[in-house]
């Protein structure tokens, strides 16, 4: 059980402190575009977090350094949630609800695999690496050669599993780094980041997807609720 090891608990402490203040910024940058339209159709705005990640993996951890690679990460954050307002623009725009539902499911989601990675046997989920490798293989596959609606409602849902199944496997990653000596709690909390952010991405896609396509249905559940 990983959280008997003091040295990983600790770690996993600033890991998640870390991950709580860049989901912040994230929502930050999000709220950003939506009310400013910073950045508006440029696609120079997707790069950003690239270049930040890429500077934060260029400067080595120390202690001289870790004031300056947190600022990177937050960038890298921000940036993060600038890129993804759109998608939570087109998302709002079919339903103001569907942001808060998504970010309570990803958090709940989030929480339970995560949970069940650090109460798991330490090494339980690692074998996982090479399946998730060649399902993200092929979905990337099915995502190019097959365009119909049913496909796309298959690619949803499976980077949907598939992002649940890499926070089980980063998590216990991470552990097994801080075992090895590897204590970068900063680049840790950016692979915890990109797998919370995914998740997210795929919740809101496949709630305003449901929207969309079942209107008569959601007319019939609103007008319950209003009653």
């Amino acid at each position: 059980m990983t959280l008997r090891e003091k040295s990983v608990r600790e770690h996993l402490r600033a890991v998640y402190g870390t991950l709580a203040l860049g989901l912040f910024t994230a929502t930050l940058g999000a709220i950003l575009h939506i009310f400013t339209k910073f950045f508006e159709g440029s696609l120079f705005i997707f790069f950003l977090p690239i270049l930040f990640m890429t500077i934060l993996s260029r400067t080595p951890h120390s202690h001289e350094n870790e004031r300056k690679r947190l600022m990177y990460f937050l960038g890298f954050a921000l940036f993060s949630g600038i890129s993804s307002g759109p998608l939570f623009q087109r998302a709002m725009d079919v339903d103001r609800s569907i942001i808060m539902t998504a970010f309570l499911s990803s958090s709940v989601i989030f929480g339970c695999f995560t949970l069940a990675a650090l109460l798991a046997p330490s090494t339980k989920y690692l074998y996982l690496g090479g399946t998730i490798s060649s399902a993200l293989v092929a979905l990337f596959v099915t995502a190019i050669f097959f365009h119909s609606e049913f496909m796309h409602t298959v690619c949803l849902w499976g980077g949907l599993a598939i992002s649940c199944a890499l926070v089980l496997y980063d998590t216990q990653l991470i552990c097994e780094k801080r075992r090895r000596g590897d204590n970068d709690y900063v680049w840790h909390t950016i692979e915890l980041f990109i797998d919370f952010l995914n998740l997210f991405d795929y919740i809101v896609s496949i709630l305003k997807e449901k929207k969309v396509s079942f209107p008569y249905f959601n007319m019939i559940h609103n007008s319950a609720n209003d009653l």
